[in-house]
């Protein structure tokens, strides 16, 4: 199987014929800041981008994201650099434990082509499917909102 990946072509052998997105980037191709967390696409931890939408990998089968392109949290910034969104959350403290931080980053990521206004209000909206347990979302939202407002170009 062939996926495109942060980039790059990657060449893999599926667990099994239903090997999720998930499993594949998290053993195959070692990029484990995709978390497993519920299995069932309600926490949002294992969120990544496909062709630059965000979905739940662990309810998307690695076979249909052939021919796609697939960002994980690995491919945000540049080795040794920081996307102004992971800069954001440093900011505004919006982080705790650290383990939905991957998925957030993603589903943020995602907002600004889905044109989510800077607004507290549509950013929590926008995060109806993703669970921190931790720090509740006052930073993250803040965080968020302010990138949004930013205009980086990334992602």
């Amino acid at each position: 199987m062939e996926l495109r990946v942060n980039g790059q072509t990657c060449l893999i052998q599926p667990l099994r014929n239903a090997t999720l997105l998930m499993e594949a980037l998290r053993g195959p191709l070692g990029l484990t800041g995709t978390h497993q967390g519920c299995d069932t696409a309600q926490c949002g931890a294992c969120t990544v981008l496909l062709n630059g939408r965000a979905v739940k990998s662990c309810n998307v089968l690695a076979v249909q994201a052939e021919g796609a392109e697939v960002q994980t949290i690995e491919g945000m910034a540049a080795p040794g650099e920081w996307h102004a969104l992971q800069l954001a959350f440093s900011r505004h403290h919006a982080l705790q434990c650290g383990f939905c931080t991957p998925g957030m980053l993603m589903r943020a990521s995602a907002m600004k082509a889905e044109g989510v206004p800077p607004e507290p209000d549509a950013v929590r909206r926008a995060l109806a499917g993703n669970i921190c347990r931790c720090t509740g979302y006052e930073g993250i939202v803040a965080a968020i909102c302010e990138w949004l407002e930013g205009g980086d170009a990334g992602l």
